[in-house]
């Protein structure tokens, strides 16, 4: 009894198309044929034409040798009934007489076809190697198209050729299935634990747009709202009062808008004005951060016992709940779950919480610590927790320390840390403890004989050995260190200093030779700005010597003689002082100047060194070697003569001098130098039989500007006019003679030649901007406007795009009270000269109102970024609001920025009369002093008025403040 199956179960027939009884038309797709392959084999194809033959009841087709199939239980009668519709394949699409007639047909002609190509292969001979090309190849049945026989045949040459190709192809094409047949295959292999660990395919459609969206997104700007900026204002405020004239909210409040506007105005000025090299302490919008004071806040906080929101605890303990469940392995969650407990005041929860995290995680040494720490308020408890980690866990370094931390006396902590020594007799940090914890040196010596014969690569334990041993036994422990560790160059270093302390310091040069060369014969040399560092260190401790050893042996190390040698010593030593390391950068300079002895640049840096951070000897020593090796060098003379004069070695001063112009025989700039010399020494005799030998020697139009100087500085005015009139006569374009001549008719009130010679200079001297002022000031002061203005109309004609110029053609206005020509001018000014702190300042100072400074300020810094007359300027203005930290930052940014600018001390010195202690007024002066300010409009007018001949710069400066306004 057959036993029929269910219908849904059944597998579906061969080329069944589903409604297909119903006249439903099928369709297939890609995804139904899947890729390329051959058609059903002839086997295939005889039991596929049997078996449709068979399920419509007729004969079975004589094609391919197809025979009849019949079932033991078919019945018979189902198909003489043409109507009868049963089976998968009654589509009424019946064979007749006709279809067999024409299938046999083409049998025959397929066999008659078979007959006559077995009958040309047996016709052919073997072998064929004379036929060029062979007509027939002979194959093996495996590899014949033709047949399954186990002889081997011929076929012909065409069909071999073809069969051949299409082997070529299908191996150098292969289909998609063979390659990838093996991983197919291996996907066998794949557990259900790796399937599930395939990460999810991420959605890669329309990235690119996507991204470009973001883009186009983060590039829109909007219009701040004036809300935003009255919210921006009131923030951090509070409010106690009820205004009733606020009305009903609709009025917008200027005022506060107008603050908030000016408070982010001055976080921008504050951002704009950082200057390069020092690190901005400014707030806001600045990108600096200053990442220890923001540690020491955090700190701050933490310690003054502030408390998490109970929202956020909530939060927490969910998340690390979640993570300790979903892996009860994880011994960080519960380290992290303990201390959010701690922190919710929760200790016992806390304790509970860590104890099974140990127990769920033996091997974790963060969660037997944490343990260890949450249990010392019971020391026993604490012990007991410790002794169990251990048992866990023996080679755990940081659960012996935290075990010996726990022990109360030196014995019983000694006790325990030889047991953790008897379990890692390699730990460096045991054997340390053990070693602090005993006091007797000899005992302390003996346990560092056993340490480093139990860890002989350990650098530290040698080098601590050596320390407490006598000066004998400590240079055979190096000794044995170096065998020890060859590649070790803190040995090398310790050695040096050993002997340095011994007073041996020739020794230590040797000894850093030799440890250069071993260390490269093991190849174990570190790089150069290693050394530099170590030699930092060792002169932070005491040890010059041994710092002086290893720039000298090292700094070389691994540059070429090709390289720019000077520039990287030069930079190693700029860097080594700004660190404050000044020994260190002494001796990159020595050893610099030893490579480069003819090169002054070496010696300026070597002598700017020694004087700021040496001594006044050393300074001397070292420019009488650099004059030595430098005797043609005109600034190293002059700097030495300062040098002498400024120590009050006016002798040796006049004697350098003199050795200088033996040298260079006349010299300009050394002559005057003589001259300044003897006028400070009030010889003026001297002085004037300096000049009058460098007439004769050397005469420049220098020489006979500082001759007539001199002579109108000591009222000597017609013998001034008479050495300008000389002067003229062989340098008629010399434009300061000009201006000096000018001048000195102004003081004698001879106006008109004053003018005369004045008017002479611009036609003689047409780029020199300061005789066409000098003209047009004085024209101003006889009443003839007009004529001023021409003349600086022609000024700026020879000389176009001259800050100068243009300044004085807007003052002119100014002072004529015309502002609106003054703001035309002024707008002209800065579209030629759109870069001139000086326009810039004049603007914002006197051609602006008082609300629009700050802006205008603002837009000056960015376009002439750093400019001290700019700085100044911020300065006062922060002055004039009474914000006098701001207007001490912005000074003090002035005067680091350009020293020599004398009218930012000018402003700064004014500033501290009036908010200033008496402290930092004399630290200005001193400063001020030091740097030697020749700049400025305020300064140089004080400074080169004959009046102040010889006065001291701490009364110019005073002077220069009286006039400021």
């Amino acid at each position: 009894m057959s036993v029929k199956r269910d219908f849904l179960s059944m597998p579906a027939p061969e080329n069944y198309v589903a409604g297909l009884g119903r006249g439903a038309t099928g369709f297939t797709t890609r995804s139904d044929l899947g890729p390329a392959r051959e058609g059903p084999s002839e086997e295939q194809m005889k039991e596929m034409l049997a078996k449709r033959a068979a399920q419509l009841g007729q004969a079975a087709p004589s094609a391919y040798g197809a025979v009849e199939k019949k079932e033991e239980d078919e019945e018979e009668d189902r198909f003489q009934d043409p109507d009868n519709e049963v089976g998968l394949f009654s589509t009424g699409l019946t064979f007749d007489a006709e279809d067999d007639e024409a299938d046999r047909i083409y049998q025959e002609i397929d066999e008659k076809m078979d007959k006559r190509r077995r009958a040309r292969r047996l016709a052919i001979p073997l072998p064929f190697s004379t036929l060029s090309p062979p007509p027939f190849a002979l194959f093996k049945c495996s590899t014949c198209p033709l047949c399954r026989t186990d002889t081997d045949h011929i076929l012909p040459y065409r069909e071999a050729r073809e069969k051949k190709e299409r082997d070529e192809y299908e191996r150098n094409n292969p289909k998609i299935q063979l390659q990838f047949a093996d991983l197919k295959r291996a996907l066998g292999s794949v557990s259900e634990d790796e399937w599930a660990a395939l990460p999810e395919v991420g959605d890669m459609t329309g990235k690119a747009k996507r991204a470009r969206e973001a883009r186009l997104a983060d590039r829109k700007s909007y219009a701040v709202p004036d809300s935003v900026l009255a919210a921006a204002q009131q923030a951090g405020q509070m409010e106690t009062t009820i205004s009733s004239s606020d009305g009903d909210g609709t009025m917008t409040n200027f005022a506060s808008i107008g603050a908030a506007n000016k408070s982010a105005l001055q976080v921008r000025l504050d951002a704009a004005s950082k200057i390069p090299g020092q690190q901005s302490t400014v707030s806001g919008t600045s990108t600096s951060v200053d990442p220890r004071g923001y540690i020491t806040a955090l700190e701050k906080t933490q310690s003054a016992g502030v408390e998490a929101p109970v929202e956020d605890i909530n939060r927490a303990r969910v998340l690390l709940e979640s993570a300790v469940k979903t892996n009860i392995h994880n011994g960080p969650g519960y380290v992290a779950l303990c201390r959010l407990e701690e922190l919710a005041g929760k200790v016992s929860t806390a304790k509970r919480i860590i104890s099974r995290g140990c127990e769920l995680c033996p091997k974790s040494i963060v969660c037997w610590e944490e343990n260890i720490r949450i249990n010392q308020d019971n020391i026993h408890n604490a012990k007991i927790i410790a002794a169990t980690a251990i048992k866990q866990n023996p080679k755990a370094i940081k659960l012996w320390e935290a075990a010996i931390a726990l022990e109360q006396t030196s014995a019983a902590r000694k006790k325990v840390t030889r047991q953790a020594l008897d379990h890692n007799p390699q730990s460096v940090e045991l054997w340390k403890s053990l070693i602090n914890d005993t006091e007797d040196l000899e005992s302390v010596r003996l346990l560092f004989a056993k340490a480093v014969d139990t860890v002989p690569l350990s650098e530290e334990l040698w080098i601590s050995y050596a320390r407490v041993s006598d000066p004998d036994q400590a240079q055979q422990i190096l000794n044995a260190a170096r065998k020890a560790i060859p590649t070790s160059w803190a040995v090398w270093v310790q050695a040096s200093r050993f002997q340095e302390q011994l007073g041996k310091d020739e020794i230590c040069d040797r000894i850093m030779d030799r440890a250069v060369k071993a260390l490269a014969k093991e190849n174990a040399m570190p790089k150069r700005e290693d050394w530099i560092h170590q030699a930092e260190i060792c002169e932070e401790e005491g040890a010059v010597a041994t710092a002086r050893a290893i720039i000298k042996a090292t700094v070389g190390w691994d540059l070429d003689e090709d390289d720019e040698r000077k520039d990287v010593w030069l930079q190693d030593a700029n860097n080594s002082s700004a660190r404050g390391r000044y020994e260190t950068a002494r001796a990159i300079l020595a050893h610099a100047v030893s490579h480069f002895t003819l090169s002054t640049t070496v010696w300026h840096a070597a002598a700017d060194l020694e004087k700021r951070h040496g001594s006044t000897e050393s300074l001397l020593h070292l420019m009488e070697r650099a004059v030595n090796a430098c005797p043609k060098s005109e600034s190293l003379w002059l700097l030495y003569a300062r040098e002498l004069w400024a120590t009050n070695q006016a002798d040796e001063a006049r004697t350098v001098c003199g050795r200088a112009l033996n040298q260079l025989p006349g010299n300009e700039n050394i002559y005057v130098r003589a001259v300044a010399f003897e006028v400070d020494a009030s010889a003026y005799d001297k002085a004037r039989y300096f000049l009058e030998l460098a007439q004769q020697t050397s005469p420049t139009d220098r020489i006979y500007m500082k001759y007539a100087t001199l002579e109108r500085q000591l009222g000597n005015l017609d013998k001034a006019i008479d050495i300008a009139n000389e002067a003229l006569q062989t340098w008629p374009h010399a434009w300061k003679i000009h201006a000096i001549k000018g001048q000195i008719y102004e003081s004698m009130s001879k106006l008109k030649e004053a003018q005369e010679a004045y008017s002479i200079g611009t036609r003689a001297a047409p780029k020199s901007p300061v005789l066409f002022i000098l003209l047009s000031r004085l024209q101003e002061r006889q009443g003839a406007i007009v004529k001023a203005r021409s003349s600086l109309d022609r000024g700026r004609q020879q000389n176009p795009k001259t800050p100068e110029l243009l300044l004085e053609a807007v003052r002119l206005e100014r002072r004529a009270n015309d502002s609106a020509q003054a703001q035309k001018l002024m707008a002209v000014a800065l579209q030629e000269c759109p870069n001139s702190g000086l326009l810039w300042a004049e603007k914002i100072m006197y051609l602006e109102t008082r609300t629009q400074r700050k802006p205008r300020a603002l837009e000056a810094i960015k376009k002439v970024e750093n400019n001290a007359q700019l700085f100044v300027t911020v300065a006062r203005l922060f002055w004039a609001e009474r914000k006098l930290d701001k207007a001490t930052n912005w000074f003090t940014k002035a005067i680091v920025l350009d020293a020599d600018y004398g009218d930012g001390w000018v402003w700064y010195y004014k500033f501290l009369e009036m908010h200033g202690t008496e402290e930092k007024k004399a630290d200005v002066i001193n400063k001020c002093i030091a740097s030697e300010p020749r700049h400025g409009e305020i300064w140089q007018s004080v400074a080169k008025d004959p009046k102040n001949f010889r006065k001291p710069l701490d009364e110019i400066l005073k002077m220069a403040v009286a006039k400021a306004e």
